[in-house]
């Protein structure tokens, strides 16, 4: 008995190569991204031939400020950085209670089209101003306190924690969201149920690296007089004590260095811990 003949083999499939991409463009771009460069430094006034000098320079400010810095200052740097850390705490609460609600509406599924759009064009407006210019606005409502240096870093911490948490909240997985919706959940008990559950350990390290960025932003928001560290470093820099300038550069690395490794430890062990269960 004979096997049955085909009437129509199968066909090997063609295989078609994927058509060259060209390279026109892509030289035209990087010919204009280079010009942009070359005029931006032809541009900049300045003595190219200072640059020379510049490795000279830094060693002796540095030898200025750290061979014998000046201890006896120490308590008021400790006091006025902790004055820092108070702002940069206060400013990033209040982001976090400003940004959080408006980051669950303005993820996609969770609020109309047009309050999505309205929210996220904010929060990019927001990021695109630096803080400093935040607590020039408001110092004419608040003067020079701390306060204004707290609020600045609220304002641009709802920029960055609403992006973040709209981000967020998309990438959690369907699954619960879907069973909420199912049992006939309204949109906040979607989100208090469905959502908020597998998001909330990406918010807390969310949370305590807008804290972090702060603590950093707070010590610049200083230079304007608003208090902490920063206000110190711009008086001793004018009246050019540089003993004075590397003790509270010692005292600004040293506290941001401590509160970076303990924050960082305990966002590495809210995700591990996500990531476990």
């Amino acid at each position: 008995m004979t096997a049955p003949v085909l009437a129509h083999p199968p066909r090997t499939p063609v295989l078609v190569a994927p058509p060259r991409p060209r390279r026109l463009g892509r030289w035209a771009i990087g010919a204009a991204v280079t010009v942009v460069v070359v005029l931006a430094f032809w541009s900049v006034d300045i003595t190219w031939t200072r640059l020379a000098d510049l490795p000279s320079e830094l060693v002796r400010y540095g030898w200025l400020m750290f061979s014998s810095p000046t201890w006896e200052k120490l308590p008021d740097a400790l006091w006025q950085t902790w004055q820092s850390v108070q702002m940069a705490w206060v400013g990033t609460v209040l982001g976090i209670l400003i940004a959080t609600p408006l980051s669950l509406v303005a993820a996609r599924g969770f609020g109309p089209a047009w309050l999505r759009a309205l929210l996220r064009f904010v929060f990019s407006t927001i990021r695109a101003v630096p803080e400093i210019i935040f607590a020039i606005i408001i110092l004419s409502m608040t003067g020079l306190t701390p306060l204004t240096g707290a609020l600045a870093l609220a304002i641009n911490g709802v920029g960055t924690l609403g992006k973040w948490g709209y981000e967020a909240v998309e990438a959690v997985p369907p699954g619960p969201i879907e069973a909420a919706r199912a049992a006939g959940g309204s949109p906040a008990q979607v989100l208090r149920w469905g959502v908020w559950p597998q998001a909330t350990p990406v918010f807390l390290s969310f949370w305590l690296y807008r804290f972090e960025i702060n603590v950093r932003s707070s010590a610049v928001l200083g230079l304007i007089g608003v208090g902490g560290i920063g206000d110190m470093l711009t008086t001793y820099t004018q009246y050019r004590e540089w003993s004075t300038v590397g003790m509270l550069l010692i005292v600004v690395i040293a506290v941001t260095m401590a509160i970076d490794g303990v924050s960082g430890r305990i966002r590495r062990r809210i995700m591990e811990g996500a990531r476990v269960r």
